[in-house]
């Protein structure tokens, strides 16, 4: 009973405190800003000037603009309105419609695409600064949900017959890509964290270890490992190999000069170790065949760092620098980026593809050394056999031997 009143007498001395406080400020209470945008006008305008039968801008400053053609884009529409609860067009308790999916989808895309403020769509979009960030947040997820598995996945046995063939045409066999890492500037890194992400200058960075193939699409993706760590640390980190590892991936049988071999491998730069599945270039290289293949590697390897550059390009936000607390949230945008990235790649392939692969076939190769593809369907269950898969994909003898 005594513990009861003492609560009530706190309470209402808390409440003679803020009635004192009210009467200073002149009795008004803070109320919410509203702003009166007008979102049906923002929609018709948005509609009229690109989506409509005869709109106002042209196909390529559409493309240029949302960084993907017109039929891309609205197949992407279509499904986030269909089947994601945040896009579906609702209506409020006096019977007006919100924001549309146009709306929301198209102010995310222009936050991902420039990089810019998020009240920077405020005055075409019709919608502020806290609604633009739920948009981006629930696009990127939605992109994840809903494309993640098809466009940010292993390659299936058609891509690597393709990638295999495309590899032996630029005269490395067995070639599967090239392996880099990128650095995002992270702008807000906690200042707790900021020692372990901040290596050589004073910006903390997030490191994005990828593989790239000739198309620029992008086949593996690890971020989020601090920049104090080099490529070497984040590869000991990353789940690159770990479809071998766990006997997930198929078994890939090539020739060079008459010496089979059964591991695919990617092109490297010079920091990178000296394993049975890298191939790096020759830093001094000695004599014309030296030159020669010193050469050719940097000319092939250069389609990672292509890569990074077509993604930053398509998407400012991924080269300005982050401006998020989350890490997770910064993770979730690159790995919605990548997704986009790799679906622009498929929709207009076609349009800047170097080779023609139209003609070729299951175990043919143009070349001397005829690529065979078969599935492995030994899974090694114990921890002796992953330790012997792990041994071949570090094998320097092995490297030493494809790289002669």
């Amino acid at each position: 009973m005594k513990l009861s009143i003492n609560i009530l007498i706190k309470h209402s001395r808390i409440l003679s405190m803020l009635t004192v406080i009210n009467k200073r400020n002149g009795g008004q209470e803070k109320k919410r800003v509203f702003i009166e945008r007008n979102r049906e006008e923002g929609h018709l305008r948005l509609w009229n000037d690109y989506f409509s039968d005869t709109p106002t801008y042209t196909e390529n400053q559409f493309r240029r603009r949302f960084r993907m053609n017109k039929s891309l884009s609205m197949s992407i529409f279509h499904r986030l309105s269909n089947e994601v609860e945040y896009f579906r067009l609702k209506q409020d308790v006096t019977g007006r419609f919100g924001l549309s999916a146009l709306q929301k989808c198209t102010a995310a895309i222009r936050v991902l695409a420039y990089g810019s403020a998020l009240d920077a769509v405020d005055e075409y979009l019709r919608l502020g600064a806290t609604t633009t960030r739920l948009c981006v947040e629930n696009f990127v997820e939605a992109i994840i949900n809903l494309f993640g598995d098809q466009y940010l996945r292993r390659p299936t046995q058609d891509d690597l017959q393709r990638l295999l063939h495309i590899g032996e045409i630029r005269g490395f066999p067995g070639m599967i890509g090239s392996i880099d890492c990128m650095h995002w500037e992270w702008k807000n890194c906690p200042t707790a964290w900021k020692g372990q992400y901040t290596r050589g200058s004073s910006k903390p960075t997030i490191v994005l270890e990828a593989v790239a193939s000739y198309d620029l699409w992008i086949w593996h993706a690890f971020f989020g490992p601090p920049d104090t760590l080099n490529d070497i640390n984040v590869l000991d980190r990353s789940h690159v190999f770990d479809d071998i590892i766990n006997g997930q991936a198929p078994q890939v049988n090539f020739s060079v000069n008459g010496n089979p071999y059964s591991m695919a491998y990617y092109l490297t730069d010079g920091i990178y170790p000296k394993w049975a599945t890298f191939i790096q270039s020759i830093s001094l290289p000695q004599g014309p065949k030296a030159a020669l293949f010193a050469q050719c590697q940097e000319a092939v390897r250069k389609d990672v760092e292509r890569a990074f550059g077509v993604l930053q390009a398509r998407f400012a936000m991924d080269k300005n620098p982050a401006l998020g607390w989350d890490k997770v949230k910064i993770g979730k945008i690159m790995r919605a980026c990548i997704i986009l990235h790799n679906m622009i790649v498929e929709n207009e392939r076609d349009q800047y593809t170097q080779y023609d692969d139209s003609k070729f076939h299951q175990g043919e190769g143009s070349g001397t050394s005829p690529v065979d593809l078969t599935y492995s369907k030994y899974i090694p269950t114990l921890i002796a056999d992953q330790m012997g898969v792990r041994t071949r994909l570090r094998d320097k003898q092995a490297h030493q031997k494809l790289k002669r």
